[in-house]
């Protein structure tokens, strides 16, 4: 995504405090990032207003890089910050507790060194210039997912399958492993590795999560990128470790040494590792393993009763993107690379852990767009223990990203299913949900110049100039998040560039409860999208997924964001010619809990618009009254959500009217159009009123297009949003088999016994639109299958009797032929 840079103003003020400015004091921003008084500004908007203090850049930082893997070992260097004679250390301070210790380059920029972190997100940190005394200098690290890094940061297990089953039936020789050097600028390296683990009593305060040195693999090495070597089993000690990673770092620091410069591999299963006993006779120790954690699993709390259950449909889980979101490990846009589930084409996990226990759900399509299900395929989706990004406050089991999944959850699979054939056990433990009680979330989506589709299907135009509610729950509504999402509307230009009397959205912001605040904006002049935090721009050169406070930030595009609230609903905001489309999930439990420009969500389009005083206009109001409807929605500066970082924002809506009551749109029933306008506006249009509506407000045939193509997403979405009926797995006889995976309304499902059984009930069953089947799963009784026999018999008696027929026939050709032989002369 392109984004803004910062006015140039930024660059120009000083970096050195003032005379006589002290830490906390007004002029100064040291301790007081975030502040705005009277005197100047260290408020991340100071810089488009020119209002910050002359020291803004020394204490409230910028940095580059701004992310990273949270396994740590990433240097970035501190922006404006620069090293003085009177300095005398630097220490980085991560999160209050987590010191680093700085270093100063050559150019005399101050860098520091991002620590081993047990959690994913916006991480604050501070800097201390006099060896630790005070920490007045603020910034921001972004620790990310170790797999949602570039590829480029981490060092490379060559064949990670290898690495992965080595020491198991046919897999041995050399293991090798390669890594960017510039990233690690030393002459030599040495190469350690790290075990995971997390000890104590499950679901307990002494339950913790810890990343261990364990030994090196190699020492002193040059740093040549490259290093192979013939594994042996680890010393009896470190064996318990079966989950791990390696790590590279400069042979000058000592071995084990915490947050230093490094490259971590990505995390794996320690096959290569483990003693002889595994070496000797891999099957057995995996069984003896997998039968451990099942006695342990089945002390743990069942956590799958506050799973959420999967969207029926391959269509429904992409749709419904405020709920689920695709699981990095199976995706249909990287070419369905499925390892762990061969035979699905997508995956998608849950976006929000569990409440209690912190589990996530997943779950698997077929290229048919059906679920694949673990009770007909270990193919088939597995729930989570642990929740594979994590889930908050992150840094306890079983909440630590990455990690925690792998200790409850992959590792059990490698010894149940891919080094012992006990994959059952498994999958009795890890059932695939089916979809029996999902509830496609309501959608409502706002485009165009802009024209409105509320969560009940009511279409209609608001063409106000200002700042309005397009969603916010009832104040009463206790079963709810307080949801609050906010559009700004502002005229277009028409191609001679003066004003349009229609107006677009913007700008959208949305909060939840007290999660941060995002902006999604198009940047002044063009169709750039920009995306604020918390009144910040963000950038996203670097990652494109954030873990934030009660949400997830998701950029897969340059003209789309997506936003993933704690409750499940969700928002994705898109660049649609000049102006942003915005769709709107939410999930069920919203009924009757909505107000403002997108309806009342409550299967009742009468109601859809209600004003503020709870007045309901008709159905059949008119544009005008319509326009008065979209005024009464205006929010107030006390309410705003929006950030005012430039003299014309603040001009026009913050010390100006929220909603601009001199601005006439262009109403329907002010134009006409001669045929020829009609015919082209049809033939640009395809029949979409919106489209013509843009193109007449604003003159721009390319506005309606735009427009056209947002209602075409919109009626996309809504299609794959439409519920379906499942009647739920059904079972193969035993002794038996089962033709048929789909269990949707209209599937049919047929059985059959295995040699020297039979069939008692019927052959086939179909799933009803009343979510049964029209008949349960018949017997197989013992005893020779009679309708197999007999259409054996009568089938063979049916090739016997086509024989003979072929034989009368020939024989009476034959002798027709000497008859006709014997009378020529």
């Amino acid at each position: 995504m392109k984004l803004a840079v910062l006015p140039w103003i930024l660059m120009l003020l000083s970096t050195i405090p003032g005379p006589g400015l002290t830490a906390g004091t007004p002029g100064s921003c040291s301790l007081r990032c975030g502040v705005q008084d009277e005197i100047c500004s260290c408020h991340p908007t100071c810089s488009g207003l020119g209002t910050c203090c002359k020291d803004f850049l020394n204490y409230c930082l910028e940095i580059s890089p701004s992310s990273g893997s949270m396994m740590g070992g990433k240097d970035f260097v501190v922006q404006h910050l620069k090293w003085t004679d009177s300095i005398t250390s630097v220490i980085c301070r991560f999160k209050e507790s987590i010191q680093t210790l700085g270093y100063v380059d050559d150019l005399k920029q101050v860098h520091c060194i991002s620590p081993l972190l047990y959690e994913s997100g916006h991480i604050p940190f501070t800097i201390s210039m006099d060896n630790g005394l005070s920490f007045p200098h603020a910034g921001t690290w972004l620790a990310a997912h170790p797999y949602k890094v570039s590829e480029s940061e981490k060092s490379q297990l060559v064949n990670e399958t290898h690495w992965q089953y080595y020491g198991t039936s046919d897999t041995g020789g050399n293991l090798s492993l390669t890594w960017n050097t510039s990233a690690l600028p030393t002459r030599t390296v040495t190469i350690e590795l790290w075990g995971y683990e997390e000890t104590g009593t499950p679901y307990t305060g002494n339950w913790t999560a810890k990343w261990s040195y364990l030994y090196p693999l190699a020492t002193n090495i040059p740093n040549t990128g490259f290093f192979t070597f013939t594994p042996k089993p680890a010393p009896p000690q470190y064996q318990r470790w079966r989950v791990g990673a390696l790590r590279i770092i400069g042979s000058k620091n000592y071995a084990g040494e915490q947050d230093v410069l490094a490259l971590w591999t990505n995390d794996h299963a320690l096959a290569w590792h483990l003693g002889d006993d595994f070496r000797a006779d891999s099957v057995a120790w995996a069984r003896e393993q997998c039968l451990t954690w099942e006695a342990l699993e089945d002390q743990l709390p069942n956590f799958l009763t506050e799973l959420p259950d999967c969207p029926c449909t391959l269509a429904q889980a992409r749709a419904d993107s405020g709920r689920f979101f695709t699981d990095y490990g199976c995706d249909i846009e990287h070419g369905s690379v499925c390892t762990y589930h061969p035979g699905a084409v997508h995956c998608v996990r849950s976006v929000q852990a569990s409440p209690m226990y912190g589990s996530g759900q997943q779950c698997c399509y077929t290229a048919s767009g059906t679920q694949l299900l673990t009770s007909d395929s270990t193919s088939g989706s597995t729930p989570d223990r642990g929740h594979d990004w994590g889930a908050p406050p992150y840094r306890s089991p079983p909440r630590v990203p990455g990690m925690s999944h792998w200790l409850y959850d992959v590792i059990s699979f490698y010894y149940c299913c891919l080094w012992a054939p006990e994959c059952p056990r498994y999958m009795k433990r890890r059932p695939s949900s089916d979809c029996r009680s999902y509830r496609p979330p309501r959608l409502a989506s706002a485009f165009g110049d802009p024209h409105f589709v509320t969560f009940d299907g009511t279409s209609f135009s608001f063409s106000g100039n200002g700042e309005y509610v397009l969603l916010e729950t009832l104040e009463t509504a206790a079963a709810v998040k307080d949801l609050r999402v906010q559009g700004r509307a502002q005229p277009g230009r028409m191609p001679n560039g003066t004003q349009a009397r229609g107006t677009g959205l913007t700008a959208v912001a949305v909060q939840e409860d007290k999660s941060d605040v995002i902006e999604v904006r198009v940047a002044d002049g063009s169709q750039v999208l920009e995306v604020l935090l918390n009144q910040k721009l963000l950038s996203f050169t670097e990652q494109n997924w954030m873990d934030l406070k009660g949400m997830f930030l998701s950029v897969a595009s340059q003209d789309k964001v997506s936003i993933m609230l704690s409750s499940g609903a969700g928002l994705e905001v898109g660049v649609q010619g000049p102006f942003l489309s915005v769709s709107i999930l939410l999930p069920e439990k919203f009924l009757s809990h909505t107000r403002g420009l997108l309806g009342t969500l409550n299967d009742n389009p009468e109601d859809d618009f209600t004003l503020r005083n709870g007045h309901v206009l008709p159905p059949n109001a008119t544009a005008q009254q319509l326009f008065q409807f979209g005024a009464n929605w205006a929010i107030s500066n006390a309410s705003s959500l929006f950030t005012y970082d430039s003299r014309p924002l603040v001009n026009q809506f913050l010390n100006g009217p929220k909603h601009d009551p001199n601005f006439k749109p262009l109403f329907p029933d002010e134009t006409t159009l001669s045929p020829s306008q009609a015919e082209d506006l049809a033939r640009l249009c395809e029949s979409d009123h919106f489209c013509v509506l843009d193109v007449i407000s604003t003159g721009d045939p390319s506005v309606g297009n735009a427009t056209r193509i947002a209602h075409q997403l919109h009626q996309h979405r809504l299609k794959s949003l439409q519920p379906v009926v499942s009647c739920g797995w059904l079972p193969p006889p035993v002794n038996g088999h089962k033709e048929g995976l789909k269990y949707l309304e209209g599937s049919t499902v047929r059985f059959g016994c295995n040699s020297g059984y039979s069939l008692a009930g019927p052959e086939s069953s179909t799933c009803r639109a009343d979510g049964t089947w029209s008949s349960p799963t018949p017997e197989c009784q013992p005893g020779r299958n009679y309708t197999v026999l007999l259409s054996i018999i009568f089938g063979g008696l049916a090739i016997v009797a086509l024989i003979s027929i072929v034989f009368m026939l020939l024989h009476r050709r034959r002798k027709s032929n000497r008859n006709l032989w014997s009378s020529q002369p």
